[in-house]
Parts: structure tokens; C-alpha cells; sequence
């Protein structure tokens, strides 16, 4: 019940977004010549191949593992000739005849167990076959009748190999012990991690490479790329359109306005609430003047390195530069446009002044002939830095806003197109019931009513799915098994009573198109849902009749049961925000003045009010007056219409949900209606 008196869509909300497609060509015009030759293209320097990392990492690893070195222990022959040979320890013995060096090759059962073996080795491989220990010979051929006499005497049955080996550990060595394995693994594990790390993984790509850290990471849409969209998948926005189509005319026949000396916008600044369609715009754009289309977002400048935005700026217009003529889109540019110098915290943000300071001088750095232009969008234009909206670099700023009823109506019927519909939908009165709401909330209600009917295994989708995915947009999804009691249930009727009752006789109130006492959403019991007109400019009659139509469940329940519930919250909360916006924001009070303190409540770096402590005051008064006075007003006439209150909370009780003829036939024709108000199915 907290969600009451929503209505569809508000005067002050943002909603969402929404996505493009069609193919991206490059022709290669030249903007610079007076006729459509290709663009000459300079000749591409080679560029360095980070392949090549991998197989220096290959070479040094092969080299490390294959070139003996001088592990083994340095010992004496009388050593091995008195301790080694009697314990029958040896297993090979090799003469380096060359170098006048004899190696020992210790049994590997005994490496790792027996001192002092496992005190000398501890650092060697027990396997390693160029030998453990090692010392030198003067004569060899002593040394040979030494070692024939020893052996006899310690090693009968001739198990100690004797061989005469100055190659050792050469590639025969390195291949037989398992080396050759070691090494391809270390290759093929060096090889994945770099792909890893090059964007190999998701969301990778060139620019999230760790040696490409400071390049682009703008998704190039040209012939290669299909992106099917254009103009005609864009409704409801013909203003927007008219504006730039210039710039795709531009693209297109740059001689048209070289001829006459006129020069394109460098950039155009798409301004506008979220889910209006800004980026769609954008591609249809692109999509129009077949041209190739870089598309990034603001945030993909930003990164922990520092001096990488700015970098990654550069390679940007580089790259535009070479692929010109093209459009750059720099989607929610607020993420490194805000304003410079107003900055609380140091650090992080100075990384992103420099990335705006990089993208005001690349912006500049190119002439309007150059065939780039940037198109960039955003919902906070109040944040953004002054010198990028100065003309010269966003010189022209194209408003997005919210669709009026034409303009739904054009976005209903482009979005029902790929329905499977009943023959009983209107596009016009879907339209008419969803005043306020964009392009993103039409999908998100077509969508909604295709899998409503889909729930009812229906052939085709009809007016009741609309309706009730209306009624899933607005209040939530509806709580069939959510257990009220009876208690309950009374002051939710009497509470959604109140509202429709003050809004059927107030002048000013919008017109009452359903009131139901179904729980919706997490916590709303009940709501009742108008429909206001497409207006953009209220008086005060009006801001004030809507405050008591608020109000109306309030006053109802205090005057029916003389006590107050928590249903009223979210009236509450609205009513604060009007009254004070009245006082403050709009001058709508004698005694406060005709003062606006609507920037200063929104500025983000304002560090107090503008107004003094007695002012303040003022305003509280002033607000609470306000509201007393619209509570007083609204119970008044719910006392002169008591007998009608009683009446429509009856009928709500009994069947849940009432509609706007079903108030008619209770309440009479509403004496403020003017015209007869179409009726919605």
C-alpha cells in the first residue's frame, strides 16, 4: 500500500535504456577533397608481435635447461678410492680425457638418504647423469691402473660402469631424462597465461592486454561488423533525428557543404534520461552514414595504471584518424567529463583530470575537415567540465527527452511488430496509459505481456496481457498468496477509497483509471493509478490539488476508524517532496519569495545552504503550513462525501478491483472531466 497513488511514469524520474542494429560500411570518403575519392591510406609500419615474447622465453629456457653447469661437488680420488668403491656406493665413473677430469655418478638410492650424500647433493637432481662429484688428474694413465686395481678389489662382479664421456650432459642427455617434456610444458603454460593476460579471457580484447594496457579498447564496428540498425528503428525521437541527420548528410556528401564553405559540428552531445534511447541514436547514426563506428564507454578509460587514460585516449583518435571518415561514441561521458578543480578527494581523481585534460586537447587537435566527428551521451549534464561543452568541441547539444503521446504510440508500434497480437490491440490507447515512460519501459511492457500470455498458453497476445504488464511495470509483480487479515483489508479499501473519492471531486486531480486493493510489489497492499496529462508547466491550484489527492488515504483512514496506520508512507514521502519543492525550488510561497535553491540542493560539491538558519526555519513552517492546510482541505471533503467513500469501499471489498466506468456507475460522471475520457480496456 505503500505504492499507492503511483502513476505511470513520474514528472521528475529517469527511467532506462535501450539497444541498436545494422551494417556498418566503410567508404573512405575524403571530406578534405571536393570530390568522393578514397582517403589515401599511409603506409603501415610493422608492428611489433608479442609471438615473439614467447619464443625468447623458449630460447632461454632451452639454454637454461641444456648447458651443463658446474653442479657437481668437487672431491679426491683417495676419497672414492677408500670410502665410495669399498660401499659399493658408484654407479658410474666418467674420465673427461679433454679436461683431465673425472666425474662420479652416485647410486640415486643413496642420494637423498646416506651422509654425507645427503648433506653434498641436497641441491643436485639424484638423476642427473653428468655426475655428482668430481675431481682432477694429472695422468691418466696412472690413474687408469689405480682404478683397474681398485675395482678388482671392491667391485668383482663389475657393476660400476666406467666410460670414457667428455660430451656429458649433451642433447642426447637432456632428451632421455624427461627434460624435452618439462620444457614443452613450461612452453605451453607460458603461451596460455600470455593469451590470458592479452584478453584471451571474457571481456578481453586489444586494449586489455598487459603490454597494450595504454590502447584503446573501442569495439570498431565497419564492413566487417554488421550492426543493423537505422533511423527507421528509432521512433518517437524525431527531433533528435532532424538534428542529426545533418552529421549523417555530412558523411555522406561532404562536397554539399565544403562547396558553400560550411563546416559539421566536431561533436554532438546527446543529453537525456536513462532508457531514452541516446546510444541507439548513435548507432542508427552510424548505421545511416555506413562509415566505421568506434564505440566505447567512459569507463573504459579508467583504469588503476597511471598516465593509461590519457594513453588510451591518444590511441583512439589515432586510430580514427587513420579510418576516417568515422564516428566516435562515447557512451555515459560523465565517468571522466565531471568538472576539474572541484574534487574533495585527491588520488584517483587526478588520474581522470588528466584523461579529460588529454581528450579536450585531442579534440582540438584535429581540424573540422579531418572526417571525425564524436557523438557522446549522458543523463548528468550539470556535472560535466564547461570547456567540453564549448563550441569548437561538443558544439551542439541534442536534447533526448521522454516520449511524448505521439511519440509512444510510434515506439509501441515498433516494438509490436515482432508480437504474435490479438486483433483488440491499440497502439494508441497502450500509449495513452503509460504517460512518462520511455523506450526502455515500452520494451520492458511488451516483453512483459508476451510472457503473460505465454502463461496462459493464449495464441496471441491480447489487451488484458497489456494491461496487466502495465500493472507488473508500475506496481510490482501482484501477491496472489499474500495472506491479509480481514482488519487489514478494511483499512487498505477505506485507505485506496480516500484516494479515489478526493481525486474524482478535486478540479485539478488527474483522472482516476483503476484502484485495486491486490497486493503488488514487496510492499504495497493496494494502489490507484491515474492518468495524467503530458503537460510540463503546473500551477499551484494543480501541484495542490494533487497534494490532497495524496493525502486522501491518510484522511480516510483517520476519519473512518479515528486512528492512522503505516500504509501512508510513500504518500508521505511524496507530499514532503512537493511542498518543500514549492517553497524552495519554484517560489510558490508569499512569505519565503520568489528564491530557487534548486542548484545549490543539487550540487554535488556544495559544502553548506546558501540561506541562513532563520530561513530555514522559515521554510519548515512555511512546508508544514502547506501540507496542514492540504490534509485539513482533504478531509473536509471526504466528510461532505462520506456517503460515497462508504459506497466505493464496499464495492472494493467486494470485488478487488474497479476500474474508471465502474466509479461512473457509482459515483456519477466526474463533473471535472471536460471531455469524455477514452475508455481503456
Amino acid at each position: 500500500m505503500s505504492d499507492e497513488t503511483k502513476e505511470p511514469g513520474g514528472d521528475f524520474e529517469g527511467q532506462q535504456k535501450q539497444e541498436p542494429k545494422r551494417p556498418v560500411t566503410s567508404d573512405d570518403l575524403s571530406p578534405n577533397s571536393n570530390t568522393n575519392k578514397p582517403l589515401a591510406r599511409k603506409p603501415q609500419i610493422p608492428k611489433f608481435n608479442f609471438y615473439w615474447i614467447y619464443g625468447i622465453i623458449a630460447i632461454i629456457l632451452l639454454v637454461t635447461l641444456m648447458v651443463p653447469g658446474e653442479n657437481a661437488v668437487s672431491t679426491s680420488w683417495t676419497k672414492v678410492q677408500r670410502e665410495m668403491l669399498p660401499n659399493k656406493d658408484v654407479k658410474k665413473i666418467i674420465i673427461d680425457r679433454e679436461h683431465g677430469r673425472v666425474y662420479v655418478v652416485i647410486n640415486k638410492d643413496l642420494v637423498r638418504v646416506k651422509e654425507p650424500y645427503s648433506k653434498d647433493l641436497k641441491s643436485l637432481n639424484p638423476d642427473m647423469p653428468a655426475g655428482h662429484y668430481f675431481f682432477y688428474v694429472s695422468d691418466l694413465e696412472s690413474f687408469n691402473r689405480q682404478l683397474e686395481e681398485s675395482l678388482k678389489q671392491n667391485d668383482p662382479e663389475k657393476q660400476v660402469e666406467v666410460t670414457t664421456d667428455p660430451n656429458r650432459g649433451d642433447w642426447t642427455d637432456f632428451f632421455k631424462n624427461g627434460n624435452l617434456i618439462i620444457l614443452i610444458m613450461i612452453v605451453i603454460f607460458s603461451v596460455v597465461m600470455f593469451r590470458k593476460m592479452s584478453g584471451g579471457g571474457a571481456g578481453g580484447g586489444p586494449g586489455s592486454q598487459i603490454f597494450n594496457i595504454g590502447k584503446s579498447r573501442a569495439t570498431l564496428f565497419d564492413k566487417d561488423t554488421k550492426v543493423n540498425i537505422n533511423f527507421s528503428d528509432v521512433a518517437g525521437l524525431e527531433e533528435a533525428k532532424q538534428e542529426v541527420m545533418e552529421i549523417v548528410d555530412f558523411l555522406k556528401n561532404p562536397k554539399k557543404y565544403t562547396n558553400l564553405g560550411g563546416k559539421i559540428p566536431k561533436g554532438a552531445l546527446l543529453i537525456g534520461p536513462p532508457g531514452t534511447g541516446k546510444t541507439l541514436l548513435a548507432k542508427a547514426v552510424a548505421g545511416e552514414a555506413s562509415v566505421p563506428f568506434f564505440s566505447l564507454s567512459g569507463s573504459d578509460f579508467v583504469e588503476m595504471f597511471v598516465g593509461v587514460g590519457a594513453s588510451r585516449v591518444r590511441d583512439l583518435f589515432r586510430q580514427a584518424k587513420e579510418k576516417a571518415p568515422c564516428i566516435i561514441f562515447i557512451d555515459e561521458i560523465d565517468a571522466i567529463g565531471r568538472a576539474r578543480g572541484k574534487n574533495l578527494v585527491q588520488g584517483g581523481n587526478d588520474e581522470r583530470e588528466n584523461t579529460l585534460n588529454q581528450l579536450l586537447t585531442e579534440m582540438d587537435g584535429f581540424g573540422t575537415d579531418s572526417g571525425v566527428i564524436i557523438l557522446a551521451a549522458t543523463n548528468r549534464p550539470d556535472i560535466l567540465d564547461t570547456a567540453l561543452l564549448r563550441p569548437g568541441r561538443f558544439d551542439r547539444q541534442i536534447g533526448v527527452d521522454r516520449p511524448d503521446l505521439s511519440g509512444r504510440e510510434q515506439i509501441f508500434k515498433v516494438h509490436l511488430k515482432s508480437l504474435k497480437l490479438d486483433n483488440t490491440i491499440d497502439p494508441h490507447k497502450l500509449a495513452l496509459q503509460t504517460p512518462g515512460f520511455v523506450g526502455a519501459d515500452i520494451a520492458n511492457i511488451c516483453n512483459e505481456a508476451a510472457l503473460f500470455a505465454a502463461r496462459r498458453n493464449k495464441p496471441a497476445i491480447e489487451m488484458q496481457d497489456f494491461n496487466d504488464a502495465i500493472d507488473r511495470v508500475i506496481g510490482g509483480l501482484e501477491k496472489k498468496n499474500k495472506l491479509i487479515s480481514p482488519e487489514e483489508k478494511k483499512i487498505v479499501a477505506y485507505h485506496e477509497a480516500g484516494h479515489a473519492i478526493t481525486g474524482w471531486f478535486l478540479e485539478h486531480a488527474d483522472p482516476l483509471v483503476k484502484v485495486t486493493i491486490v497486493p503488488r510489489g514487496v510492499a504495497a497492499l493496494g494502489y490507484a493509478q491515474y492518468l495524467p496529462k503530458d503537460q510540463y508547466l503546473y500551477t499551484t491550484e494543480q501541484l495542490t490539488d494533487s497534494m490532497c489527492m495524496t493525502l486522501g488515504g491518510r484522511a480516510s483512514e483517520d476519519l473512518v476508524f479515528g486512528k492512522i496506520s503505516t500504509g501512508a508512507q510513500n504518500d508521505l514521502e511524496r507530499i514532503t517532496k512537493l511542498a518543500y519543492g514549492m517553497v524552495t525550488i519554484y517560489g510558490m510561497n508569499s512569505k519565503v519569495g520568489n528564491v530557487s535553491f534548486n542548484n545549490f540542493s543539487q550540487d554535488e560539491f556544495s559544502m553548506g545552504k546558501p540561506y541562513s538558519e532563520k530561513t530555514a526555519e522559515l521554510i519548515d513552517v512555511e512546508v508544514r503550513g502547506i501540507i496542514d492546510s492540504a490534509y485539513q482541505r482533504t478531509r473536509n471533503l471526504l466528510v461532505e462525501k462520506r456517503e460515497q467513500l462508504e459506497i466505493l469501499a464496499q464495492k472494493l471489498l467486494e470485488k478487488e478491483v474497479l476500474f474508471q466506468q465502474d466509479l461512473e456507475d457509482l459515483l456519477g460522471k466526474r463533473q471535472w472531466s471536460g471531455k469524455p475520457a477514452e475508455p481503456i480496456i
